[in-house]
């Protein structure tokens, strides 16, 4: 029975809810003038590394739409050019949900490097797209940052969502409330 009210249509949708409330929980606290000076380095994309934990652990909760939706609030909110990340992301997370029954019982060091390999083809795309249109972007070094605090940062957010919200891997043979395997 636990099987069933973890995948239930009322925890999927509280569930797409939550990943909306904390996606707009970040950008707000990305958009807080928290330092007058700027650094160095670049911290981790937190809302790439929380869709990439739920694609990968719990793919119902972050249909395609949803994640686009998130994304292009971004998009406009940091004021980066609109559609390109978050185009990227949804692809990116849909290939994620695609091999996220075959990471499934494997070790996580490969559910780790599996979203490593997200993470560089969206942030190496979106400097190869920007390069193209020759569009200002940020250091080399900056983004470089970016990318590997964004990797480095993915066990602790899947550690962090497991704790609070619950989020673990789909186990084999797990169904849903209609008896569907997952």
């Amino acid at each position: 029975m636990a099987e069933h009210a973890a995948t239930s249509p009322t925890r999927i949708w509280s569930m797409r809810a939550v990943y909306f409330g904390i996606a707009l929980g970040i950008l707000l606290l990305e958009l807080l003038p928290l330092q007058t000076q700027p650094r160095g380095f670049a911290g981790p994309d937190m809302i790439l590394l929380l869709t990439f934990t739920f694609a990968l652990r719990r793919p119902e909760f972050v249909p395609p739409g949803v994640v686009a939706l998130v994304m292009v609030l971004a998009d406009l909110l940091l004021q980066r050019p609109p559609g390109l990340m978050a185009g990227l992301t949804v692809l990116a997370s849909e290939a994620l949900r695609n091999r996220s029954e075959g990471v499934r019982t494997l070790p996580f060091t490969v559910e780790w490097l599996t979203a490593a390999l997200g993470i560089l083809a969206v942030l190496a795309g979106y400097r190869v797209v920007l390069a193209i249109f020759v569009i200002p972007q940020a250091p080399i070094l900056l983004s470089l940052s970016q990318l590997v605090a964004t990797v480095i940062a993915y066990p602790l957010m899947v550690l962090g969502s497991a704790i609070l919200f619950g989020i673990r891997r789909v186990t084999p043979g797990e169904v849903d409330t209609l008896g569907h395997r997952i």
